[in-house]
């Protein structure tokens, strides 16, 4: 017979729907901390304006696609890099090269992702406007 799961793994015993409807409550406490943080709250507030005009600017379901998925890519690294800096944070407040590495690797990630999005958009509003 296996081991019941130990309280701290107890969302690994949980079946079907009761694990969904907790795994969907943990991401909602993911989305309501990362709001804390400035950056991830200006790119949510930008999403929430581009993403409905980017069924307006797109002239095809694909470049509809391509410029929501840009913006939701680019939220998805701040995420992603949110959870790197508060894991760092966590280890210790002190100077490690390893940290810095981390949390500067993160935030490169959120520049690529912010360049591709302004590319993006920067091409479909050119060929929509002035081509």
């Amino acid at each position: 017979m296996p081991a019941s799961p130990s309280p701290i793994q107890t969302q690994k015993a949980r079946k079907g729907l009761d694990r969904l409807w907790h795994a969907t409550r943990h991401s909602w406490a993911g989305l309501h901390c990362a709001w804390g943080e400035t950056a991830f709250r200006q790119e949510a507030i930008a999403a929430a304006v581009l993403l409905p005009l980017a069924l307006w600017v797109g002239r095809t379901w694909v470049e509809t696609a391509l410029l929501a998925g840009c913006v939701v890519l680019l939220l998805i690294a701040e995420l992603l890099n949110t959870a790197v800096e508060s894991a760092v944070n966590r280890v210790g407040p002190e100077w490690h090269a390893f940290s810095k590495r981390a949390k500067d690797v993160g935030s490169a990630a959120v520049l690529l992702a912010l360049l591709l999005c302004a590319g993006i958009w920067a091409t479909a509003l050119y060929q929509r406007f002035l081509a």
